[in-house]
């Protein structure tokens, strides 16, 4: 069901992550922090300050006292007004669009300098990733943020790419979430899931994408991706957006929807039973779909607290490992108001699962062939004894559709959860090879 009003994070948790932050730059020796925010790479700085830009850039100036202040431009600084964060607004026009008002110009290091940045200081500069190498060894002198911003504060002394100070797959900030960080991602992934079944009980052949899509009914919250839909020969590639091509009987097909906070995707055949697929992948359950289904079930029934990302990595691996699956990426990853932060889970990964992390179970076929892909794409969250409770007391309505999703994986689709494992989804695990046939899912024995 659709949930009732959505969870709101106050100003007093906005006050914590600010001492926190102050503590993990003490800790690796910054004398001040700048986080740099756009559209797209929202996650970082709407943490620590509440502010998610829209039509501009934003920056967030953190000193080791007093406010942080945040740099906008014409249009964000009247909108940096709804932040629930603790910060102070300055106007930087150059963050604005190109054409706007340039007349209050002021050079960016003499604000820098009026906002307590001083030569001699060690600077952390956080954008959303950094370069790392395939052995993990991440490089601070490497920079995704604008030049302009790199040059500006090399003028005040050493600079340091800082984004793992928020984005480290075991220890970064947005890594660990609170109880009602986790029920403002169980609202999103509510929604999410819903609308992926509403798509699925209604598309038909027939269609074009474009009136498939209608049936999600989408209210307007903020969407962390642009939705995948495609089908037909441009499926294969599983990230398009939908178009007015007519979706026929047979076609491959795939969804993807991403909400901040949550994100769900599936992958099938717009087809009733393997009676429409060609004859050459008339096994296409038994061959892809059962052992990847298995893989999943691994996920879920491994992935708890304590648990390294080798162990994960290898339940999965061992039943989908064979070429013919061509899983390439991650098997599961963290998830915040990004779809991807980074992942603990890969082979040989050392790093354990914690409480009040947000995970993503995503593990994704790409066969190359005729019997294209399946997938589920379902987040939950890892929590502790207290942190249940705290989530229960605090977000009831959140913390009944927990229990019914655990109940439904565990009744109806014979997947065991360790207590710690909360399900996001309203469709966890659910899996329709058969798009016409929806009410035929895998299970378990």
């Amino acid at each position: 069901g659709d949930p009732g009003a959505d969870p709101v994070l106050g100003g007093g948790i906005f006050e914590t992550r600010l001492s926190r932050l102050r503590e993990r730059m003490r800790l690796h020796g910054l004398d001040a922090l700048v986080i740099y925010g756009d559209r797209e790479h929202v996650a970082n700085i709407d943490w620590a300050s509440g502010h998610d830009p829209r039509f501009e850039e934003a920056l967030l100036l953190v000193r080791a006292t007093g406010k942080p202040v945040l740099f906008a431009g014409n249009e964000g600084l009247p909108y940096a007004e709804t932040a629930a964060g603790v910060f102070e607004r300055r106007l930087w026009q150059p963050l604005s669009l190109m054409g706007q008002p340039r007349d209050q110009y002021r050079p960016l290091p003499d604000l820098l300098r009026e906002s307590g940045l001083a030569p001699g200081m060690r600077i952390g500069l956080a954008g959303w990733k950094g370069f790392e190498t395939a052995e993990g060894v991440f490089d601070p002198d490497w920079f995704e943020t604008p030049h302009y911003l790199v040059e500006a504060l090399r003028g005040f002394g050493t600079v340091t790419n800082a984004a793992l100070l928020f984005m480290h797959p075991a220890e970064g900030l947005r890594t660990i979430n609170e109880a009602d960080q986790i029920a403002c991602f169980e609202y999103a992934a509510t929604k999410t899931s819903a609308a992926l079944r509403r798509f699925i009980l209604g598309v038909r052949p027939g269609m074009t994408e474009f009136e498939a899509c209608r049936n999600m009914r989408l209210d307007g919250t903020m969407q962390s991706v642009h939705i995948n839909m495609c089908s037909g020969p441009r499926a294969r590639y599983g990230l398009p957006s939908p178009t007015s091509r007519m979706i026929e009987r047979g076609d491959p097909i795939v969804l993807g929807h991403g909400l901040m906070g949550a994100l769900n995707c599936r992958a099938g055949f717009m087809a009733e039973s393997a009676a429409d697929l060609p004859a050459e992948t008339s096994d296409y359950v038994q061959k892809l779909v059962a052992p990847y289904f298995e893989a999943a079930c691994a996920w879920y029934e491994t992935v708890g607290i304590g648990v390294t990302g080798a162990e994960v990595y290898e339940a999965v691996m061992a039943r989908v490992g064979d070429p013919f699956f061509g899983v390439t990426l991650n098997p599961g990853h963290l998830i915040h108001l990004d779809e991807w932060v980074h992942s603990p889970i890969s082979k040989g990964s050392r790093l354990p699962l914690a409480s009040g992390m947000a995970l993503q179970c995503d593990i994704i076929p790409a066969t190359g062939t005729a019997y294209f892909t399946t997938n589920i794409e379902d987040g939950i969250a890892l929590a502790n004894d207290a942190l249940r409770k705290e989530i229960a007391a605090r977000h009831p309505e959140a913390w009944a559709r927990i229990g019914k999703r655990r109940a439904f994986m565990q009744d109806k689709l014979g997947i065991r959860l360790k207590p710690e494992v909360l399900p996001l989804s309203s469709i966890p695990a659910w899996l329709p090879p058969f798009w016409l046939s929806p009410r035929m899912a895998m299970a378990m024995r």
